[in-house]
């Protein structure tokens, strides 16, 4: 069956609330630098109360993928629960003006739809403090069967792991895709989440997995070891392809029998972090569903990340496509 969709993604629906910050509130608000902690609705509204010139954009790390896949000129579809409320309106209406095809049906308060508040600091760090909220009430009968098959590639969230209930959409997910011959790629999204999930993430890597994105410390904790060769060479045992993100040192795609070394885009200044790896995935996604040469998947990642880096928020402000045809890809 002929693909609709170039990749279509299942994720944690968030609404990102980013505020630029000196260090010294990290310390005052008990904040860890450059990672992500869940929090409850309570200290979510504390944040938000201090956050008071923040940029609020529809988020989530898988949905920051699609749109920046639908920012390359290709088609995306998303999965992931919203709330009946003001911020779950804005995640669905920002994400179909952004060309994604989105029609999980949102659920009834409470809880509300699931926000990210974000520090983000002089140097670029983004340090989240997440209430996950409605997102993750995503479960198996959410899961548009149909809507899988539809896709090239199925692009799943290692947050969603946090709760039983998305963890069982998320495998029900990537069996569909499976089943229908289609390439299932994973983001282990953050070193904490490999922590928690360790075992089972190893199994559906193993399993399930034909992309595994990381970065080094992601992959290095996977393995538990300090020796990144030591963990592409072990994760490339387990799945087709590996790709891990070096920030500034740019990125390494291990296939089964090449070992591409991906240079980073240049960028100006870094100004937010937040959705660098996202977008570097986005890039590399849109290439791959379309056929082209790994190197090339790699250049289209780059460029994407280099552009979000640029500038606060976590999605494309200039069109992909025009930079990649600038580019020469």
């Amino acid at each position: 069956m002929a693909s609709a969709y170039d990749v279509v993604a299942v994720g944690n629906a968030i609404i990102d609330i980013l505020q630029a910050v000196p260090d010294a509130l990290l310390a005052e608000e008990n904040i860890t630098k450059g990672a992500m902690t869940l929090i409850d609705e309570a200290r979510a509204d504390h944040l938000t109360a201090r956050f008071k010139d923040a940029v609020v954009a529809a988020g989530g790390s898988a949905a920051n993928t699609v749109t920046g896949i639908a920012s390359f000129g290709g088609k995306t579809a998303y999965l992931g629960k919203v709330a009946d409320d003001e911020l779950g309106l804005r995640f669905t209406r920002e994400f179909r003006a952004a060309g994604v095809a989105f029609n999980t049906p949102p659920r009834p308060l409470p809880p509300g739809t699931a926000r990210s508040l974000i520090a983000v600091t002089t140097d670029g760090q983004r340090s989240m403090n997440t209430y996950l909220g409605a997102s993750t009430l995503l479960d198996v009968q959410d899961i548009d069967a149909d809507l899988v098959r539809a896709g090239n590639v199925l692009f799943l969230e290692g947050y969603l792991f946090d709760r039983d209930e998305a963890k069982a959409a998320f495998v029900r997910a990537a069996e569909i895709a499976k089943a229908a011959s289609r390439k299932v790629a994973l983001t282990l999204s953050d070193t904490f989440c490999v922590e928690r999930h360790r075992a089972s993430f190893r199994q559906l890597v193993s399993g399930h997995v034909d992309i595994l994105f990381s970065n080094e410390s992601e992959i290095l904790n996977l393995y538990e070891t300090s020796d990144l060769g030591a963990a592409i060479e072990t994760a490339r045992q387990a799945c087709p392809i590996v790709i891990v993100t070096r920030s500034e040192h740019g990125s390494v795609i291990a296939a089964r029998a090449d070992t591409f070394n991906v240079a980073a885009a240049p960028v100006a200044k870094v100004v937010d972090s937040t959705g660098a790896g996202d977008q570097y995935a986005a890039g590399f996604l849109y290439g791959y569903a379309n056929a082209r040469p790994l190197p090339e998947c790699g250049a289209l990642a780059s460029l994407a990340a280099a552009e979000v880096i640029s500038h606060m928020g976590p999605r494309p402000e200039t069109s992909l496509r025009e930079l990649a045809a600038n580019a020469g890809l």
